[in-house]
């Protein structure tokens, strides 16, 4: 039978960290928290739970401010032979883990990324606009060989001869990692009956905040990996959704038209950060390079 542990990354996100932990009730999962160096209550709601179940753990990643990093330490804590990794602010459905264990090992496979679904917290144009997308996993893992961390489950042998993931990079980790684990050989896979929740970005700014990282990470990734994915300076031609695009026509012609203005806002979020990072970044020579 295949041990599993839950490893959730989390920074300054205690109604997040509390909504992920009311729906993972089972004592028969172990869940590793990483909390990343909140400044709030974050770890507290943490040690509330751990009062009531011997299946939550409470590590800390205090030297590298970086999600990639608090999952690392999730790995490196946990004795489990196959590792999920979920957001702090998700719910998984009650047989998820179930039905995504139950896929790995009829198909024998080594990574698994799940189906993620985006509900709406707060019916907003731009939250309407971001679900509309949503996380094409399957689609990810066909054209680019990965699946966002959200809904992802590998098996330890996987981190033992690829590394882990890169903390240097503030966004696109789960992407290089996916990418170094397909050149490696292993057998990559989707679970569509396997099902998270994950609620969509619902303000202006945080879906901006979000395309600003994504463009600093593929700055990032052409530092570090220039012969995957380039020099910088020459950012790549669009190869995703910016947060909402949809065969599905919108509603109205107000709508439609507000949701090309969004998209081409957030494309031009993605060209800020990856300018940003080009002219201002540095290598992050303190951070080492994922080694097996």
């Amino acid at each position: 039978m295949n041990r599993l542990a839950v490893v959730i990354p989390v920074y300054n996100d205690p109604n997040g960290i509390k909504t992920t932990l009311d729906a993972l009730q089972s004592d028969s999962i172990m869940k590793i928290v990483v909390d990343n160096g909140s400044s709030d209550n974050t770890k507290d709601v943490v040690r509330r739970y751990q009062v009531k179940s011997d299946a939550i753990a409470l590590q800390e990643e205090l030297g590298i401010q970086s999600s990639y990093a608090a999952r690392n330490k999730g790995v490196k804590k946990s004795d489990a032979d196959i590792i999920a990794f979920l957001d702090a602010d998700m719910r998984a459905s009650e047989d998820y883990f179930e039905r995504a264990i139950e896929e790995m090992n009829d198909r024998e496979l080594d990574y698994l990324g799940c189906n993620v679904e985006l509900g709406l917290p707060d019916d907003t144009l731009v939250g309407r606009y971001n679900a509309r997308t949503g996380f094409p996993v399957e689609q990810y893992l066909e054209e680019q060989h990965y699946a966002p961390t959200c809904a992802l489950l590998v098996r330890r042998d996987v981190f033992e001869e690829v590394g882990p993931f890169d903390a240097r990079l503030v966004s696109g980790g789960d992407r290089e990692f996916g990418e170094r684990v397909h050149e490696a050989g292993y057998k990559q896979g989707y679970a569509e009956d396997a099902t998270v929740y994950h609620p969509a970005r619902t303000s202006f700014e945080s879906l901006a905040k979000k395309n600003f990282r994504v463009g600093r990470g593929f700055c990032q990734k052409q530092r570090y990996y220039p012969e995957r994915y380039g020099n910088p300076g020459i950012p790549p031609k669009p190869d995703g959704p910016s947060g909402g695009d949809d065969e599905d026509e919108p509603d109205s012609i107000f709508t439609r038209l507000a949701f090309m203005f969004l998209s081409f806002a957030m494309l031009a979020c993605r060209g800020a950060g990856y300018y940003y990072e080009f002219f201002f970044g540095e290598e992050r020579d303190d951070i080492p390079a994922p080694t097996s």
